[in-house]
C-alpha cells in the first residue's frame, strides 16, 4: 500500500485523461470485439446516454475460452508454472519476473525488466484483469492469455526460451509429470499444456469489488460526494468516458494521445539496441528502421501508416498499484501527467509524439480547474479496491529420469 496515493492519483488520471482525449474515428486495429463497436466521432462533452459510448457498469465474471475450462487443479499448476523461471530461457526469468506481485503485477520501472543482458522496450502492464482484455500486449499482437504466455516466455528481450529445452525441464520433475497427466492427460508434460495452465491461473486474478463495483451495484455509500461530482466530470467535461468506458473502463481501441518518445533511449545504449532490433524483427522498412525516435505501436499490426504511435486503451482498473503509466513508462508523478492533457498532449518541456499526423484531433488543453481535477481523481480512485499480494509459492524440484547404474546400464 506505500506511496499509494501517488500511484492511484497517476496511474487512474493517466489512463483517464487518455479517454478525454481521444477521438472515437482514430483508425485502430480491428478485433472480433472491436469491429462490432460503433465508429461515431463524440464531441469533447460526451454523457453517457450517447449512443456511441458504453456506459460504466459492474464488472462481472472473465471469460472462459471453451477450449480451456477451469479447474482448481488446473489453476493450482499454472500458479506454479507462473512463478518459474525454468520456464524461461537461463531459468532466471519467469511471468511473474515482469509481473511482480509487489509491483501491482507488473513492473515498477518506465520499461520492463529484460532477459538478462538485455532490457525490454515497453512498459510491463500488470495482469490483474488482463482475462478481459479481447488483445494482449500494448499493440494487441495477441488474442488471448493462452497465445500471450509462450509469446513472452520465447520472447528475445523478455524469457528468450526454446520450447524443446522448456519441455524437457518440466519432464525432469516429478510433481509436474503428476500434475499435467492429472490435469491434461500428458503422459510427459506437453508445453502448450503449459501455457493453458499459467492462463487458467491469470483468470483467478481479477477484482471485481472495487468501490466503484459497488457503487455500480447499487450501494450509494460507496462513492464520497467528491468522487460523485469526480463522475460527472468524468462523464462530461473531460470527456474520459469515451474510451474508458464499459465494464473494463476501455474501449479497447488504439489511440495516439501524444506520449513523447522514451527518454531512455536517449541516454541507454542498450535500451535503444533493444528498439532497434525489435524494429527489425517486426517487420519494418529501412527508412523506418534508421530513421524513428519512438514506438510505432500499433503500425505494426497491419503497416498501415494511420496506426503510427497508437496503443491500446489501458483499463484503469486496479491501476492505484501499477506506476509508472503509459506504453513507455513516460510519467511518474500527479503534476507530470495532469499538466500533460491540461496542456493538450504535450509535456512540460514541449515534447509531445513522434507522429504528430495521427495524434488524436481531441488532444487539446482540458480546460480543468483545480478543484475539478481533485474531484476527478478521488473519482478515479474508486477504480481500485485492496491491493492482491500472494506469497510466492514453493516450486518443484529436478530428479533425475535415471540413476548413475542404470546410465551405465543403457552405456552398455
Amino acid at each position: 500500500m506505500k506511496h499509494l496515493f501517488k500511484k492511484s492519483a497517476l496511474a487512474l488520471v493517466t489512463s483517464v485523461f487518455v479517454a478525454g482525449c481521444a477521438n472515437q474515428n482514430d483508425a485502430s486495429v480491428s478485433t472480433s470485439i472491436v469491429a462490432s463497436m460503433p465508429d461515431t466521432t463524440v464531441s469533447a462533452s460526451v454523457k453517457v446516454a450517447d449512443p456511441a459510448v458504453k456506459p460504466l457498469t459492474a464488472l462481472g465474471a472473465p471469460p472462459i475460452p471453451a477450449d480451456n475450462k477451469q479447474s482448481d487443479a488446473k489453476v493450482a499448476l499454472g500458479k506454479l508454472l507462473f512463478f518459474d523461471p525454468r520456464l524461461g530461457g537461463d531459468a532466471s526469468i519467469s511471468c511473474s519476473s515482469c509481473h511482480d506481485p509487489e509491483s501491482g503485477w507488473g513492473w515498477g520501472d518506465a520499461l520492463s525488466r529484460g532477459y538478462p543482458g538485455t532490457v525490454h522496450w515497453r512498459n510491463s502492464q500488470t495482469v490483474i484483469n488482463a482475462a478481459y482484455y479481447p488483445d494482449m500486449f500494448w499493440a494487441g499482437s495477441k488474442t488471448s492469455l493462452e497465445s500471450q504466455a509462450p509469446s513472452a516466455a520465447k520472447g528475445a528481450v523478455a524469457g528468450n526460451g526454446e520450447a524443446d529445452i522448456m519441455t524437457a525441464r518440466l519432464a525432469l520433475i516429478p510433481e509436474y509429470v503428476k500434475a499435467f497427466n492429472v490435469v491434461f492427460g500428458d503422459e510427459w508434460p506437453q508445453i502448450k499444456n503449459a501455457w493453458r495452465a499459467i492462463a487458467a491461473f491469470e483468470r483467478t486474478l481479477v477484482q471485481r469489488d472495487a468501490p466503484i463495483d459497488n457503487y455500480l451495484n447499487g450501494d450509494q455509500s460507496a462513492l464520497t460526494d467528491q468522487q460523485i461530482k469526480g463522475k460527472a466530470l468524468f462523464e462530461g467535461k473531460a470527456g474520459c468516458i469515451q474510451c474508458h468506458n464499459g465494464a473494463m473502463a476501455s474501449d479497447f481501441k488504439y489511440h495516439n494521445v501524444g506520449v513523447p518518445p522514451a527518454e531512455r533511449w536517449n541516454e541507454d545504449g542498450l535500451a535503444q539496441i533493444t528498439y532497434r532490433y525489435e524494429m527489425y524483427a517486426k517487420g519494418s522498412n529501412e527508412k523506418l528502421y534508421r530513421e524513428s525516435k519512438a514506438d510505432p505501436g500499433a503500425y505494426f499490426r497491419g503497416k498501415n501508416k494511420w496506426d503510427m504511435g497508437k496503443f491500446r486503451t489501458p483499463s484503469l482498473r486496479y491501476t492505484a498499484y501499477t506506476a509508472p503509466y503509459m506504453h513507455n513508462g513516460a510519467f511518474y508523478t500527479l503534476d507530470e501527467v495532469i499538466e500533460f492533457y491540461n496542456q493538450g498532449g504535450v509535456t512540460e518541456d514541449g515534447q509531445t509524439t513522434a507522429y504528430p499526423k495521427t495524434k488524436s484531433p481531441l488532444i487539446k488543453p482540458l480546460g480543468l480547474t483545480d478543484e475539478e481535477k481533485e474531484d476527478l481523481l478521488a473519482f478515479l480512485e474508486s477504480f481500485s479496491g485492496d491491493e492482491i499480494q500472494m506469497d510466492k509459492p514453493r516450486l518443484p524440484k529436478y530428479q533425475a529420469l535415471f540413476s548413475k547404474a542404470e546410465l551405465k546400464e543403457l552405456k552398455k
